[in-house]
């Protein structure tokens, strides 16, 4: 019997107003999100694939109500996350988190880094003084850091460096899901890996689910156990990650594998148009 899914979302619905004249005027919307459903289960990372501005970074944003949604439903651990306000919500927060793509822009520059990762801990109350310094500092090492980076600032790391304390503070409470937005596009290639282990690694630790955005198709077939690729502010296809990367079936699917670069110059590219498309 299938275990009951740590997040389940139906028909998900963001859309953005357009304002036009003197008065503004709502002229009609942006749909960035237009019926979005998918599932995600405990342990399990689903990868959410699409090239910039196809609704991905919403989605993510919207489940954690960054984004207040325009239709739709989003059920963690059966429980309508939409309707939820006040206290209910502010606990929610301790088992929903997310890792921001820029490292940097998403830290505090006026705050050290024990005050960053720790001020989720002090804002729920979970700890204070001396127990509070001892919890950032063992976040940190986990996060392959170490003690004493907690007193310094974030400019004084470097970009990877920069996304482990982002990982240590979303790890901070506890989480069950892990809204992962473009978490190592910023990165260098030898970082990426380090970042992707370092997550895999957490996962298997902690048992995180993760929903994992991405452009990279490279990255998606890494770390996800399930893809669901989005266009223009829908899911087009969906599978295992294998059915996705060996036999994709959507024409978009198709051409986001054929933009992937080839390691060998000599090898012929397909070149594939989709029909309809925007660009």
């Amino acid at each position: 019997m299938t275990a009951p899914a740590l997040l389940d979302v139906r028909n998900l619905q963001t859309w953005f107003p357009i304002r036009r004249g003197l008065l503004q005027r709502i002229t009609g919307h942006v749909k960035a999100v237009d019926g979005v459903s998918f599932t995600l289960h405990k342990g399990e990372t689903l990868g959410l694939v699409g090239e910039s501005g196809c609704g991905k970074t919403t989605v993510g944003r919207t489940l954690l109500r960054l984004i207040e949604p325009t239709g739709g439903q989003v059920l963690f651990e059966g429980r309508d996350v939409i309707s939820m306000a006040g206290e209910e919500l502010r606990q929610l927060r301790r088992r929903m988190q997310i890792i921001f793509q820029d490292p940097g822009g998403s830290l505090n520059p006026r705050m050290r880094v024990g005050r960053i990762v720790g001020e989720p801990l002090e804002v729920h109350g979970v700890a204070q003084g001396d127990e509070l310094r001892d919890m950032v500092e063992k976040l940190l090492t986990r996060c392959g850091l170490w003690a004493a980076a907690a007193d310094r600032y974030p400019h004084e790391f470097s970009g990877g460096q920069r996304q482990r304390i982002g990982i240590a503070r979303a790890l901070a409470l506890n989480p069950s899901l892990i809204v992962c937005d473009e978490p190592t596009s910023a990165l260098d290639v030898s970082i990426q890996s380090q970042i992707l282990n370092l997550l895999k690694d957490l996962q298997a630790e902690f048992g995180l689910s993760y929903l994992f955005i991405s452009h990279d198709m490279a990255v998606i077939h890494h770390i996800c156990d399930r893809v669901a690729v989005m266009y223009d502010g829908k899911i087009v296809e969906e599978g295992t990650r294998d059915d996705i990367i060996r036999r994709p079936q959507h024409a978009y699917t198709q051409r986001l594998l054929a933009a992937v670069p080839e390691a060998d110059p000599r090898r012929p590219r397909q070149n594939l148009r989709l029909e309809g498309a925007k660009m």
